[in-house]
């Protein structure tokens, strides 16, 4: 399966879980890690940790092994790790105060470029 189309699938599972303020990023100019993260939020420590489960599950019935998970007993920041995709499930409290958009924005790529030149 295609990256995109493994994308669309975490993003139908997340919108099916009810997550809040989904945003996807594609990170592969930025770091060597993944190509794209995937930042969403929500309401409580449970649902957090159940969108992680769900986007876990979805992703094993389309053949993609996850390669780890972090975060799960604590519950505020779950990280699933599928390789090429990483998917950041936050309590809004959490993604409020890391603010990974700020650091994973284009922007951010713009101002590095304009200081390394």
């Amino acid at each position: 399966m295609n990256i995109k189309k493994i994308i669309d699938v975490i993003l139908k599972t997340l919108d099916d879980a009810k997550a809040l303020d989904v945003i996807v990023f594609e990170v592969s100019k930025l770091t060597s890690i993944s190509d794209y993260m995937i930042i969403a939020s929500g309401r409580s420590s449970r649902q957090v940790n159940s969108m992680a489960e769900k986007v876990v599950e979805a992703a094993k019935e389309n053949g993609l092994k996850p390669l780890g998970t972090e975060g799960k007993k604590e519950g505020d920041w779950v990280l699933v790790d599928l390789g090429d995709i990483i998917v950041h499930i936050m309590h809004p409290d959490t993604r409020e105060y890391y603010q990974l958009e700020k650091l994973w924005s284009a922007e951010t790529l713009e101002a590095e470029q304009a200081e390394n030149n």
